[in-house]
């Protein structure tokens, strides 16, 4: 297997056209470098602030449930992981999309690097997901809808990492990555819905839903803010990833233009 990668170039926005120049504006990597040096402060001070208010508020603030009693705390990990696993795969989807179409150097960059984030999202969902059900339902896994569904966004993502470093040509692997990407993006709304579509031992959406929340506040507002932290961590970490991406696109390409030059 090759350990050569494509060798990003910035690219002038006036290539696509004038009404592309916003959208491709950071399809140039020297601009999408001064941005995320900017921005990856703020998301990793984000990150632990949100972090450690939603650790307080989860574990000592908020009330155990009446039914469930302290395993209730258990759903401030694992909802937001929930959560974040779907979100995780729909940015590598879209992403993976704008660089199939437009070749965006960095879309490719955000996709690979939101992949390895994304499965460990959804490998926390499935284990706090695991350890809640057991008190609850009596066992620690059931073949229902909502857990076969987020077991397949799992070996979606493990599979999107294999594609992308399956073959000698790095682009073909991108290409192949992508297009496995946009095609199991068609089990994220099975996710959403399967509580809705079949019967499961999942309860219907208390949070984002018609008619708004019906979780009471003193549990909604520790989850909101353990999304916020996990959503920031997202950001954070993707922003270091394509930095690291792009940093090593550069050295390869100095090395090819030392080694032909």
């Amino acid at each position: 297997m090759s350990e050569a990668g494509p060798v990003v170039r910035d690219r002038p926005g006036e290539r696509w056209g004038g009404r592309w120049n916003v959208f491709n504006r950071y399809a140039n990597p020297t601009r999408f470098m001064q941005l995320s040096a900017k921005l990856v402060p703020w998301f990793a001070g984000a990150t632990v602030l949100l972090m450690a208010a939603g650790l307080y508020f989860a574990l000592f603030a908020s009330p155990p449930d009446y039914q469930q009693g302290e395993s209730v705390r258990i759903m401030y990990v694992h909802v937001p992981a929930a959560w974040m696993a779907m979100f995780c795969y729909t940015s590598m989807a879209v992403a993976s999309a704008i660089g199939l179409i437009w070749r965006h150097p960095v879309a490719e960059m955000t996709a690979k690097a939101t992949a390895p984030i994304g499965a460990c999202f959804t490998f926390l969902a499935l284990v706090t997901g695991s350890l809640w059900g057991k008190p609850m339902w009596g066992t620690w896994w059931v073949w229902d809808a909502r857990l076969t569904s987020v077991l397949v966004l799992f070996f979606l993502y493990l599979g999107y990492m294999a594609l992308e470093n399956a073959f000698d040509d790095p682009a073909r692997g991108t290409r192949a990555a992508g297009i496995l990407a946009l095609v199991g993006f068609v089990n994220v709304p099975i996710i959403k819905f399967s509580v809705d579509w079949w019967n499961t031992l999942h309860q219907p959406a208390s949070v984002v839903r018609m008619g708004g929340p019906t979780i009471d506040s003193s549990m909604l507002i520790p989850l909101l803010v353990m999304a916020g932290a996990f959503t920031c961590y997202y950001f954070w970490v993707v922003l270091v990833r394509v930095r690291g991406e792009i940093i090593a696109s550069r050295i390869r390409g100095l090395r090819l233009r030392q080694v032909h030059g």
